[in-house]
């Protein structure tokens, strides 16, 4: 695939991203939202699955949050290398092939979704579509480089955010299928998806492009794994993107296996928190951009811990509207987290160069250099935090029989995200190095 290859980019050069940089950088990232939005969709796509999963079947609540589980870790693993895969094939090649991976998933579901099926052939087919989650690794690492430092909040936001559309887009097509035809007709989905997967494939191939000056660094993925801005970042963004799309996987679940719902009215209810979610990403980028990264993290983080101290006191008291409002605004406040914690990334590494000296373009370019190959680190890391969500509902509704201790687990860590945020970002005197020279509102 020669494709189309750009030798020389620039976008800090304000007249070269007025001239041309701009309008090229758009048009790569309408089209790389487009292959992310599917590939989120064919992520948790078992979150739409497990709904039409009937008790002919024969597998059981815990059974199917582990299938979820499956898909939500098989996601997270493949991250790293599709940070790197940008690099070696081009950002343009990759997003051609990767979507075009798609197809593999999709099939299978389309093969096994059938009573009798084996529940090892389903927790297979459940890790196959982790691929789909790889996509937003490769995707958000291109977008990196094709935006300058002062419009990255918005452009990963919106990235972002159109990718984890996919998953309230796909619960919708859930719904509507359950609502037409019934549960007995999970195929039906899968046929909406093969030639969307074959459309995003194509309209990359013709639209994208790929930027020669983006290589592979071993010295930066070294030094950003060396970095404990990297580690402290990743578990910020386990708080936000692994809370997003853990519950984003087990919303329909915990609505069926705690309040009762049926497939139909679990389908109805889950789709609306992970669409405002998405739709929140590019808000809390662009805030990040005027208010500063850390500012609006700890603010997202403080609500949370209250809405997720909603969500305690309804489960306790059986309030399913107490429960769908309090669910609700995890999903709208983890979205906005979402943004302002990548919005974050390229800011502390930039700062961080110009601490050392470094200024101008160059300064840019460490920044640049640097937060690439720290994006697929912290996506994967936060991904897990996903994981981690659902093998929490799991355990809590193995021991309890409701979803209560999960969420008790997950504010006492939102709390410590809390302090972790004010503590590095925003504590004076500014003592770190990330704040020297940019002040702790860029960050």
């Amino acid at each position: 695939m020669a494709g189309r290859w750009i030798e020389t980019w620039e976008p800090e050069d304000t007249a070269f991203w007025r001239e041309t940089g701009e309008r090229v950088a758009r048009r790569n990232l309408w089209f790389s939202v487009l292959s992310e939005h599917i590939g989120f969709s064919v992520w948790t796509l078992w979150s739409v699955m497990v709904l039409f999963m009937g008790p002919e079947y024969g597998v059981d609540a815990a059974g199917k949050f582990f299938l979820i589980s499956t898909a939500t870790l098989v996601g997270a693993l493949v991250r790293m290398p599709y940070t790197f895969a940008v690099a070696r094939f081009g950002g343009r090649n990759w997003t051609v092939f990767s979507a075009v991976s798609l197809l593999v998933p999709a099939l299978a579901a389309l093969w096994v979704m059938e009573p009798g099926t084996s529940y090892g052939t389903f927790l297979a087919v459940a890790a196959l579509t982790g691929i789909g989650g790889g996509n937003f690794a490769s995707s958000m690492t291109n977008i990196n480089a094709f935006f300058p430092l002062r419009k990255k909040g918005w452009a990963l936001g919106l990235n972002a955010g159109g990718g984890n559309i996919g998953v309230p887009v796909v619960q919708l097509v859930g719904l509507l299928v359950i609502g037409t035809l019934g549960a007995a007709h999970p195929r039906i989905v899968l046929g909406v998806y093969i030639p969307l997967i074959v459309t995003a494939a194509v309209c990359a191939a013709l639209y994208m492009d790929n930027l020669r000056p983006v290589t592979n660094d071993t010295g930066a993925a070294l030094l950003a794994a060396r970095d404990r801005h990297t580690w402290i970042m990743a578990v910020l963004y386990v708080g936000t993107f692994g809370s997003f799309i853990g519950y984003s996987f087990a919303f329909g679940l915990v609505l069926q296996t705690q309040f009762g719902r049926t497939p139909l009215q679990a389908a109805s209810l889950t789709f609306a928190g992970p669409l405002l979610g998405s739709l929140a990403r590019p808000l809390g980028g662009r805030l990040a951009d005027r208010y500063g990264g850390a500012r609006v993290t700890l603010a997202a983080f403080a609500a949370t811990a209250a809405a997720t101290g909603v969500v305690i006191h309804a489960s306790g008291a059986a309030s399913l509207p107490v429960f769908l409002a309090g669910f609700t605004a995890l999903f709208v406040l983890t979205g906005l987290g979402n943004g302002s914690t990548y919005k974050m990334i390229p800011g502390i590494f930039h700062a961080q160069a110009l601490a050392r000296g470094l200024d101008g373009e160059a300064a840019a370019a460490h920044g640049r250099r640097l937060s690439g190959a720290a994006m697929g680190l912290i996506g994967a890391v936060g991904a897990l935090g996903g994981l981690a969500v659902n093998l929490a509902f799991r355990q809590s509704f193995q021991a309890y029989g409701t979803g209560t201790a999960a969420f008790w687990s997950f504010l006492a860590f939102y709390g410590v995200c809390s302090a972790l945020t004010w503590a590095v970002y925003l504590r004076r005197p500014q003592a770190t190095t990330v704040r020297t020279r940019l002040g702790y509102a860029e960050v």
